[in-house]
């Protein structure tokens, strides 16, 4: 019999390594009539914040060659909705709901996270720290060691349950900042995040988005989220959450090769709501046909040629 339970950190033990990201799966509910939700291993419910944003003007996302760009600006009706109308719905599900955390100030990450923390069945956070500092004039805070390091600390001291950072990839040297946050008590890291890129309409001579860049996701990243994983898995010692540019089983299994625990279906959710399923399902099929009965054999089992 497969063994596909893995350790996402703290302890939290989930019942296969298949995940879906932070606001490509809504709340999971919008799924149910395509997949049983059930079967995966967790979902990353999308981005939460202290309070209500209405998110950024239109057009807010354009598509691009193998992949996409967004700026929808973490629309959502704020913790304390989610709290009351869209937990009571969701903690039923049989699978792992993590509620991706946002903000523009550290107070506001603190004051959320504290809400998260009070609900039984919400088993971990996943902090977004590539959200403007409104303090800092407007730097993310996953772009600096320092600001990494400070919002982390922060909400660990509130937070007592799997605390998940995701990692910004618009950096110089990721695993810096993969260093500063594992010292401060993150108990895995989830990455990458989009990485900034822009369109433009020649014929009008504008951008297309409102906000002029935006988050470019799907498979046109990967290579660049595989190569990070593979250098992060060397510089911490704390369970990574691959993502950037999944599509099928064999993109997954790369990254559990490269050292990431598990992953997460983002971008391809829209082209296929089923695609989470088929993965997993393409997950287990590799480890029979290859002999694996864990699928913690394959973490970090890359084999590198020899010098």
């Amino acid at each position: 019999m497969l063994q596909t339970s893995v350790n996402i950190g703290r302890g939290l033990r989930i019942k296969n390594p298949v995940m879906v990201a932070s606001g490509t799966f809504g709340y999971g509910i919008e799924y149910t009539d395509f997949i049983d939700i059930s079967r995966l291993g967790g979902i990353f419910v999308k981005g939460t914040t202290l309070h209500a944003r209405q998110g950024n003007p239109y057009p807010r996302m354009a598509e691009t060659p193998s992949g996409m760009l967004n700026a929808v600006g973490l629309q959502n009706k704020g913790v304390d909705y989610f709290c009351q109308h869209i937990y009571p719905q969701i903690y039923p599900y049989d699978t792992a709901m993590i509620v991706n955390v946002s903000g523009s100030q550290v107070e506001d990450y603190v004051a959320t996270a504290e809400k998260i923390n009070a609900l039984e069945y919400i088993p971990a956070i996943e902090l977004n720290i590539s959200c403007p500092n409104v303090k800092e004039g407007g730097m993310a805070f996953g772009v600096t060691y320092a600001g990494a390091a400070s919002v982390v600390r922060a909400v660990r001291a509130v937070y007592d349950k799997t605390l998940i950072v995701k990692l910004s990839p618009n950096v110089t040297d990721i695993t810096e900042i993969a260093r500063a946050v594992e010292a401060e008590g993150a108990d895995s890291l989830s990455m990458i995040n989009t990485l900034l890129g822009m369109a433009i309409d020649a014929e009008r001579r504008r951008p297309i988005l409102s906000t002029v860049t935006g988050g470019l996701s799907g498979p046109a990243v990967k290579p660049i989220a595989l190569r990070m994983v593979w250098q992060v898995a060397q510089a911490v010692h704390i369970p990574i959450i691959g993502m950037g540019g999944i599509a099928s089983a064999a993109d997954a299994i790369e990254f559990l090769l490269a050292g990431a625990t598990a992953i997460e279906i983002g971008t391809y959710n829209f082209v296929d709501p089923t695609a989470s399923i088929q993965i997993l399902e393409g997950i287990e099929d590799y480890l029979r046909r290859h002999g694996f009965s864990d699928v913690n054999e394959l973490i970090g089992a890359l084999e590198l040629p020899k010098s």
